[in-house]
Formats: C-alpha cells, structure tokens, sequence
C-alpha cells in the first residue's frame, strides 16, 4: 500500500515523499529506520476514492497514458534523470489517477524496483506488452527509445479508436432517437386517439386494435415502463461494454453481420501486426512475443488461434510461416508475407507493413459498415413509423368515408 509521508529529519528539516509498506504501522516504522519523525501519514489508493458513489469510475484515460510515455520520453532524451522526470510530471497532475500512478512509480523505484514494475501491477489499464516493452527496453538501456515507441503505439490505438467512435455516432444518435420517437407515439400519441376510436362505436381493423391496445396498456402501466426503458438499455450498455464475457457475446453477434465482421477481423489483425512486431523490436524471443500478442489481440478468435501457434507448434521446432498456415483464421495474405519475411530475415518489416495496411483497410471498411446501418435504420424507422400511422389512418378514412 502507498503511503504519502511529511517527516521531519534529525536537523528538523521537512521531508515528503512516498513509502510503499503492507499498512500504516510498516510505515511508521519504515520512517523511523530512516531517522524520520513522522507529521503526517496518508495512504495514497491509484484506484478512484472511495466513499463516493460513482458510475463511472475514475481511470487513467488514453490522452493520460499517451502524455506520460510521451513525456517521459522526451525529458529522458534531454538528459532528464528517471527520478527528476517524474518529478516534473507529479507536479503537472495537481490530482487524479495519473497523479497516484506516479507517484506509485517514485515509491517503487526508491526501493529499488524497476521502472516497469508499476505497469505490470496495473494490468487494468497497461497491457501486457507495455510492460513486456518496458522491461526489455530498461534492461537493454533503450528506455528512452521503447517510451517513445509505446507513445506512438498509444497514439495510434487513441486515434483508432477516435475515428470508430467519430464513425458511428450518428448511427448510435439515430438509433436513440429513434427509440424515443416510437416509445413517446406508442406511449402517449396512440392512446389518445385510441380513445376516440373507441368512443365510435365503430370496428376498427385488426392490425389498429393491436397498435391501439399496445399503446394503452403502456400508457397504463407508465410508471413501471418508463424506468424499464431507461434502465434496460444502461444494464445492456454496462453488461456488453464492461463486462469481459459480455464482450465476448457481443463479438459473437457482430460477427454474423458481414461488415461487421470484416471490420473486426481486421482490427485484430491490425493489433496482432502492431503488437508482434514491437515485441520482436524490442528483442523477445519469437514463442514468448506470441504469447504477450495473443493476450493483447482482444479477439477471442486470433487469441486461442495464437496460442496454439506458440505452443503447439513453434515450441515444436516448426517454422512461423508453417505455424500459422495451420491456423486458417488467418488471412493467406498474411501469411505468406511472414513466411517470406522469416526467411529473409525481415519478419519486424512485414509486420509494420502489414500493420500500416490494416489500419488504411479500416478506414474502408468503417465508411462500408456506417454506409449499411444508416439506410438499415432509416428503412426500420420508416416501417414502424409508416406502420403506426397507417394504423391510425385507416380508421380515420373508414370514419370519413361514411359521411
């Protein structure tokens, strides 16, 4: 656990800084083995504070990681010791889960720790590779040099994963309001026009009845389907969104939609040529770099498909090129370049090029999958619109038509 510590040394000088103990009286000690009088003890939690009530819980962001490894970085390249560096980024972060990371960071180093230790504690928010990246590169003295890869690495992933969410926005907003739109005409427009049909006397068709009897019985029952229309789609959000098995599902579903699929495929291929290829930049051995890309593919496909690559099949002395042409989930584009590659000794280089490709492919691919939702939803939308009101039309022209 972190503790933040203001001591006083024997000269009655203030000290600050950080310990990292099992719990408060380790600390206490640990500062009095240091000649340190204690005035102030705090533990200092990387997670989001508790006591709060908080949907959304407080996380280092993406921009958060990127200006760290970038920054880091940068100082580094211009002479910056490790400690000082930190320093300097301590006091940019005034609160917040960057500013508890680092702090972290500082404490683990002054007991001797290694620099990538930290990233390996927090696999919630650092993938294995950062960490595997990290450690070659600080074991090698490129430290420097794999922070700025992981930077560009970070900025990629961020800009990615911008142009996805920029991309169906307004697929996602047209869906909402289209939601809204039906539930308030079914909900409060239908019923009341449903009570002047009635009040006719008249027979009205089958499908209107059916409309008609939906919208009431909603109307009716308002207050218990109102929190059920919110409350259902936040549950189903949080459950695909957050939740690893949801996510899994929710990639099961995708991928029957064609250009969905092709989507996804490609951006695990994108990832999967991304990562591999930093890995065996950074000097890991093929099997071991295989392995850290498989965790971080994030598509249980390629996962499984990696793994058994790594250990069923290199570790049996087979070459890479023969390893995946047994594993058809792989596009055979793919992998006759890495078997090439590996016999020319440039399988990094094609697994940049490869990586380079991909994320130009989704580009195209993003533009074929919004171009068939947004027609997709305005045709629903047009039928069950079109559908409501021609339940109430027909009544209405019966009821003209007999005077």
């Amino acid at each position: 656990m972190l503790f933040h510590y203001l001591a006083q040394d024997f000269k009655g000088r203030i000290k600050e800084g950080n310990v990292n103990q099992p719990n408060l009286q380790a600390a206490l000690e640990y500062l009095a083995s240091q000649n340190l009088r204690p005035v102030s003890v705090k533990p200092v939690s990387f997670e989001a504070k508790k006591g709060k009530i908080n949907l959304f819980k407080e996380k280092l962001t993406l921009t958060d990681k990127v200006f760290l490894t970038k920054y880091l970085a940068l100082m580094l390249k211009v002479g910056t010791d490790l400690f000082s560096a930190i320093d300097i980024l301590i006091e940019d972060f005034q609160s917040g889960p960057a500013r508890r990371f680092l702090l972290e960071i500082r404490s683990n180093l002054e007991q001797g720790k290694p620099f990538w230790f930290t990233f390996s504690k927090h696999p919630e928010y650092f993938s294995p590779v950062v960490a595997n990246l990290l450690k070659a590169g600080e074991t090698s003295g490129n430290l420097e040099t794999t922070l700025a890869q992981v930077s560009q690495d970070l900025e990629r992933e961020r800009d990615l994963s911008s142009k996805v969410k920029s991309s169906l926005i307004y697929p996602a907003l047209l869906m909402v309001a289209s939601f809204f739109m039906i539930v308030f005409l079914v909900t409060f427009a239908v019923p009341k026009l449903g009570e002047m049909f009635m009040s006719t006397g008249k027979p009205l068709p089958t499908y209107t009845r059916i409309v008609l009897g939906t919208g009431m019985f909603l109307n009716r029952y308002i207050y218990i389907f109102v929190p059920l229309f919110i409350a259902v789609p936040l549950g189903l959000f949080f459950y695909f969104a957050k939740n690893k098995n949801g996510r899994m599902q929710f990639t099961k579903i995708l991928e029957k939609i064609p250009a969905a699929r092709n989507l996804i495929d490609k951006l695990a291929l994108q990832r999967f040529s991304s990562v591999l290829a930093n890995l065996i930049k950074a000097g890991m051995p093929i099997v071991q770099a295989i392995e850290v890309t498989a965790q971080a593919v994030g598509n249980p496909k390629y996962e499984a498909a990696l793994i058994r690559i790594s250990k069923e099949y290199l570790a049996k002395g087979l070459s890479i090129g023969d390893s995946f042409r047994k594993e058809k989930v792989f596009p055979p584009v793919v992998i006759n370049l890495l078997a090439i590659g590996e016999k020319a000794g440039h399988t990094e280089e094609i697994l940049n090029t490869l990586a380079n490709f991909y994320e130009s492919e989704i580009d195209v691919s993003l533009k074929t999958l919004v171009s068939f939702i947004e027609p997709a939803m305005l045709l629903f939308l047009g039928v069950v619109v079109g559908g409501i009101a021609l339940s109430l039309i027909v009544p209405v022209y019966q009821l003209v038509s007999q005077f």
